[in-house]
């Protein structure tokens, strides 16, 4: 259903809008527009549109005196704040595209996508030189070395000259660079088009009637290429962009009471998160009219009544962010669709050689259009396997490898992925991936990691690991080692040690054999001590099950980070300890939680909480 809004909708097959020039170009019109319009506001202060421009040119001349022209990659490593705002718009000011990079992955990540984008230059947040392992460096502002910025004060933020690269530069066109898991150990960056960036901004605008009196949301993390629609559309039709607090994201009614007091009226939150909001009690009141969600499936349709309308989006990274678009409602069977092709964008239901299939008929997804992205940085290979040519509407299209089915109106259902790729909580993961990074460990002589339905919709990741030696490294000592490299959504729930792999006839492992190790799994050890007794309560609590054993896995349970964060919450609440959601997902057992509890209050110096300061357990709630 469209219920008014326009997302798409048109035949397959007819091509687009012809798309701006540049994006800066956009945000310049903005800025004409009205200068004294308040552009970002967050938690460290409020930039008008002169503001932002006076900021982002400045830091666009200093990028300039250090090589910067059209066509450089610039790497952008900067906190979510009106700081992140001004290093990519000062980054396209300068002619560059700037390189998505999130300051919450491990420090050998961050300097491996560093290493391999080969970035001329890089804006940093403070303090993050010595993770990105650069020199020192001091701010470098419009005025000078340290000097303010404006009136909102200054940038916070570093530059700094890396080495050069040895290869050709890409071409001028480029709008930034994402990075996405790969299934050969590294993540992979994508190199995303002007034009497609422009495309989205423009069908986004149009969509949802963006106007100058819009109040957006900036929600992602630095790293989901959704930052990039929560930004520059906002920013090219003069609405206002609010920063959400990050300690929002994990708590949905502090989110909602947020959006109700901000007065925001068109918010992009990732599915999960989307699931929990729509979910809850709405005033009729509120300003909000457009909840667009996307990044992962969704499995259920809003409730009736909410005072605003749900979008959901389907989308890659290889085709800017959004491909197709559809107010979220039930199907038949229950299932949501993910809506209609966008403005400029073509897809089509192919079979295994690549030939349409009927309506109805499941099929690979393929995108086409001007949002496809150039290709894979540095990946030739890659780039010419997943995106193939054809004459056509499009004579480029890319292979999302998902399965879909499409309706007798054009509307698509999304039922499945054709490999194993998978997301986890809007996280895009490839498996092979954290295998390879396991087999960096000394002890360890190979892996295949698969995804399991942990319950709730959710999927987790099981590691299978076969050992080099006699030793076997525990879980805590493997979920460490892969800490180094990868994000917390990419850490396997559970890790089993095998002497030999189940073989299918043709000499392959045999995923179904492994699967059944896990789905045989029984109940674990009871919870015996105060602690194990509390966090077993507690875990059982947030997930709405009956009880919980020593050794169940919070994330194979249905587990994720929302429901990590409750857990934390509760923690703190009854030991008076903070426990991160990484330590969470790195210890997601009771047993391990609670040993988790008893470290950080002893590096705390805290008194141990006395049987008297326990509340009274509910053992029904254990086994």
């Amino acid at each position: 259903m469209r219920l008014g809004i326009q997302t798409g909708g048109r035949q397959l097959g007819e091509p687009g809008p012809v798309a701006e020039p540049l994006v800066r170009a956009l945000v310049a019109a903005a800025v004409a527009g009205d200068p004294t319009a308040l552009a970002v506001a967050g938690p460290h202060g409020r930039l008008s549109y002169a503001d932002l421009h006076h900021q982002a040119t400045g830091l666009a001349g200093g990028l300039s005196a250090l090589g910067v022209s059209e066509g450089s990659l610039v790497a952008l490593c900067v906190e979510r704040s009106a700081a992140l705002v001004v290093g990519a718009l000062g980054i396209l000011e300068a002619g560059g595209a700037y390189v998505a990079l999130d300051p919450a992955y491990p420090d050998e990540r961050l300097r491996e996508m560093l290493a391999d984008c080969g970035a001329l230059a890089v804006v940093f947040g403070s303090g993050l030189e010595p993770r990105l392992g650069i020199g020192p460096t001091g701010p470098t502002g419009p005025t000078g070395p340290t000097g303010p910025t404006g009136p909102a004060g200054p940038t916070g933020l570093g530059l700094a000259r890396l080495p050069a690269r040895l290869a050709d530069p890409p071409a001028p066109g480029l709008a930034y660079v994402v990075y996405t898991s790969g299934s050969t150990g590294l993540p992979k960056g994508v190199l995303v088009e002007q034009a497609g960036l422009v495309n989205l901004i423009g069908w986004h605008r149009r969509a949802f009637s963006l106007t100058a009196a819009d109040r957006c949301t900036q929600v992602a993390a630095p790293g989901f290429d959704a930052l990039a629609w929560e930004i520059w559309p906002c920013l090219a039709a003069g609405a206002s962009l609010h920063i959400a607090p990050n300690e929002l994201k994990t708590d949905p009614i502090r989110l909602r009471d947020w959006l109700i007091g901000e007065r925001i009226t068109v918010t992009f939150l990732p599915t999960p998160l989307a699931e929990a909001v729509f979910g809850l009690e709405w005033p009729s009141s509120t300003s909000l009219r457009l909840l667009l969600t996307g990044g992962d499936r969704l499995h259920r349709p809003p409730p009736p009544g909410l005072p605003f309308t749900v979008v959901n989006n389907y989308g890659v990274s290889e085709a800017t962010v959004v491909s197709t678009s559809g107010v979220a409602g039930a199907s038949t069977g229950g299932a949501v669709s993910i809506g209609w092709p966008i403005d400029g964008v073509q897809v089509r239901v192919v079979d295994d050689e690549l030939r349409p299939v009927p309506d109805g008929v499941p099929g690979e997804l393929l995108v086409g259009g001007v949002s496809l992205a150039r290709g894979y940085l540095g990946r030739p290979e890659l780039t010419a396997q997943r995106f193939v040519r054809d004459p056509g509407p499009a004579d480029r299209w890319y292979r999302t490898g998902d399965l879909v089915c499409r309706r007798s109106g054009g509307e698509l259902e999304y039922l499945d992925r054709l490999d194993d790729q998978v997301q986890i909580l809007g996280n895009r993961v490839e498996p092979g991936e954290v295998a390879v990074t396991l087999e960096r460990h000394p002890e360890v002589a190979q892996s295949v990691v698969i995804s399991v339905d942990s319950g709730r919709g959710e999927r987790a990741l099981v590691a299978y690991v076969r050992p080099r030696g006699a030793a076997r490294p525990d879980d805590a000592e493997l979920r460490s080692h892969l800490a180094r490299w990868l994000p917390a959504p990419m850490l396997p729930a559970r890790f089993v040690w095998l002497e030999q792999f189940p073989l299918t006839i043709n000499g392959k492992v045999d995923r179904n054999e492994l699967q059944v190790a896990i789905r045989g799994t029984g109940p674990t050890k009871a919870p015996v001590d105060e602690y194990e007794l509390i966090v077993a309560a507690m875990v059982a609590e947030v997930l709405g099950r009956p009880a919980v054993g020593l050794a169940d896995n919070l994330i194979l349970l249905g587990g994720h980070s929302l429901l990590a964060a409750q857990l934390t919450v509760r923690i703190a609440d009854q030991f008076g300890v903070e426990l991160s959601l990484r330590s969470v997902f790195e210890h997601p057992t009771v047993a391990g939680i609670a040993v988790e509890i008893r470290r950080v209050q002893a590096a705390s110096a805290e008194m141990p909480v006395s049987r008297a300061g326990l509340p009274p357990t509910d053992l029904a709630a254990v086994h």
